[in-house]
């Protein structure tokens, strides 16, 4: 027992809150779904824009990039399973949107 309370008396309480910190904002995934719904905003507002002599399908699959990347970066981040499923969900999504602007100009 005494042997416990000195290796107890040598923690560090600002390094475990630093690392407390670290794990926390490995965890985070605000930054990502405010970014992820800023690309979705942008997206929507390009798809108004279009029409003849404006092509969009270039700036499109770049957004549909950023998306992936986003999405990527909070599946990464998530560790429970409806967390991970709704990832795979969205990743089919935006697959399938960037097939669809591929055909555009």
């Amino acid at each position: 027992a005494e042997q416990l309370r000195q290796e107890v008396g040598l923690f560090d309480e600002a390094r475990l809150h630093q690392e407390i910190v670290i794990a926390a904002d490995r965890l985070d995934v605000v930054e990502e779904l405010v970014r992820l719904r800023s690309h979705v905003d942008q997206f929507r507002s390009i798809l108004e824009e279009a029409g003849p002599g404006k092509p969009v399908g270039r700036r499109l699959d770049f957004l549909l990039q950023e998306f992936g990347r986003e999405a990527n970066t909070i599946g990464s981040k998530a560790s429970d399973a409806p967390v991970a499923h709704t990832i795979v969900e969205l990743k089919t999504e935006i697959e399938r949107l960037r097939e669809q602007v591929q055909n555009l100009e």
